[in-house]
């Protein structure tokens, strides 16, 4: 296995998964969108781990660190390697690893406190101004966000631990958000009880973690469960602990870098806007603030960043596994539905005929259905499922297709049975020839959906066209594998983006997004003891 991420590094690149970027590359333009280029243009077996060894922003300012993407899951084989086990024995990993943790244990020191800025020091060294956090979706993000910043926190009533990745917006050199969907996640429960009590929520956030933690930070382990021992059990031995200097909480002894603070309870600020996993842009929402009080990093360290957005992604692949065992264990254990025995996330394989998919730029509601139709009329043997989806769709792309079913369509008002059609070329069909009957019968049915967006949307959360086309010609220009790559391959407006964040995208690519933070904080919002952080978010307007 490996010690630190270190030797990961080193692993991935003795088995020629790791690409080393010598040429300057701007954080805040370039970073993101040339990874991004090999999840657009190149199959998944070709996918590297990027590790950019000369990083610069867009001020002219130089890093002292290199920062690694794609370096956790950019394709199967790298993420078996994380898992320190062969793909196909990845799954059987991850069920013993939840079933059977390690507790971690706690050392004196480690190598996160070669250098620990707290108190005076803590400007001195730059705080996060020292790290060279990239911008994710340069075009709209407004600010770089830590993606791959695993945060730490204790339950105040029972001490329970809880390590969780949640993105981070870098608001000042001492103060980011913390990004939180519901209040069903397990810090928002560590945050609304520290908020019932009157007090801070103690936190720290780890970046360049040993791997195995990553992979279990992201995924839906049960609340209770020690993170920290379940990454343990995916590299056969306890983790290493260390303590915080400034706060009641520990963190691996091996990590690059650790924040350390406090998430306010009495405040909440606006955050966002930043490219989210479901393909579109989440444009801003009300989150915690954490205010840091201590950073220790390495000599030298490694920044981590998480390529998410539209999927596939780095993002997508680092859950695949784990949600797969996760839910099949759901399923099978606290269900009692043993019939079930995987769970996998692919593409269906379907007949020609019977997938229909009709691209459509609509000017009418009712178009949709009226085109749905017209195929069904074309043929007798034709549409078994016809799909609707809009202009920026792909028709031969089905992720695309599979994006708009998810995003754009609500299926209590959005699909229809029709039935009364023959049933032809089909396997049912031939069932029936050989008198089987019970299952089946001579009657089939089309299922019509309508997946066109029915208002307008956020932008397509990609880096904008100008930034993709820029990350191009650096690819082509280092030698890189010919792109094969589909549409969407860049971000673009889908009718709903306010002028102010377009003008917060643009300042965060010039590297000027302290402006925004400094513009955010006279939006503070202040709460009273014990409000809930969704309770507040419902009455906020953005």
């Amino acid at each position: 296995m490996y010690a630190d991420l270190r030797e990961y590094i080193a692993l991935m690149e003795k088995k020629e998964r790791l690409l080393r970027v010598a040429r300057p590359m701007n954080k805040d333009t370039e970073l993101h969108p040339l990874v991004r280029w090999q999840f657009l243009g190149l199959p998944e077996s070709e996918r590297k781990a990027f590790l950019f060894e000369n990083v610069v922003d867009s001020r002219g300012k130089r890093y002292d660190g290199p920062v690694l993407i794609g370096g956790l899951a950019s394709n199967e084989e790298i993420y078996a390697l994380g898992m320190g086990c062969e793909a196909e024995q990845m799954f059987a990993k991850w069920a013993k690893a939840v079933a059977e943790p390690l507790e971690p244990r706690l050392v004196p020191s480690g190598p996160v406190k070669e250098e620990i800025h707290k108190g005076e020091n803590l400007l001195k060294h730059g705080g996060l101004e020292e790290f060279p956090v990239p911008i994710s979706t340069p075009g709209f993000d407004n600010a770089p966000y830590l993606t791959a910043c695993h945060w730490v926190t204790k339950d105040p009533e029972t001490g329970i631990r809880n390590v969780g990745n949640y993105r981070a917006q870098v608001k000042s050199p001492t103060k980011t958000g913390v990004y939180l969907i519901s209040g069903q996640q397990d810090l928002a429960i560590h945050w609304n009880k520290s908020s019932a009590r009157g007090m801070p929520l103690e936190a720290a956030g780890i970046i360049g973690a040993l791997p195995c933690l990553s992979y279990v930070a992201v995924q839906k382990i049960a609340y209770g469960v020690d993170e920290y021992a379940v990454a343990g059990a995916i590299v056969g031995q306890p983790l290493d602990l260390v303590k915080c200097e400034t706060v009641d909480l520990e963190v691996p002894a091996t990590a690059e870098i650790v924040l350390e603070g406090i998430i306010r309870t009495d405040i909440l600020e606006p955050e966002g806007p930043f490219g989210e996993s479901h393909g579109y842009m989440d444009p801003r929402s009300l989150s915690p603030v954490f205010e840091i009080t201590c950073i220790s990093h390495r000599k030298k360290p490694h920044l981590v960043s998480i390529l998410s957005q539209l999927t596939p992604s780095e993002s997508s692949k680092i859950k695949h596994r784990g949600w797969e065992a996760l839910v099949l264990d759901h399923l099978r254990n606290h269900c009692n539905l043993k019939s079930v025995t995987r769970i996998g996330m692919h593409e269906p394989l379907v007949n020609l005929r019977q997938f229909i998919v009709v691209q459509m730029k609509k000017t009418h509601k009712l178009e949709p259905w009226q085109a749905m139709h017209a195929v069904l009329g074309f043929r007798y043997d034709l549409g078994k499922v016809v799909v609707v989806v809009d202009e920026d769709i792909d028709p031969e792309n089905l992720a695309a297709i599979n994006w708009a079913l998810c995003h754009r369509a609500q299926p209590h008002k959005d699909v229809r049975i029709v039935t009364g059609r023959q049933t032809v070329h089909s396997p049912i069909n031939l069932v029936l020839q050989h008198g089987q009957r019970e299952g089946y019968d001579s009657e089939d049915s089309s299922l019509l959906i309508d997946a066109t967006k029915k208002e307008d949307f956020p932008p397509v959360s990609l880096p904008a066209k100008e930034y993709m086309e820029n990350a191009k010609r650096i690819w082509e220009e280092l030698g890189l594998p010919g792109l094969i790559y589909k549409a969407p391959w860049y971000g673009y407006s889908l009718g709903y983006w306010p002028g102010e964040l377009d003008e917060e995208a643009k300042l965060a690519a010039n590297g000027e997004h302290h402006q925004t933070g400094t513009k955010l904080s006279t939006r503070t919002i202040h709460l009273k003891q014990g409000e809930r952080l969704e309770d507040v978010r419902k009455k906020w307007t953005p």
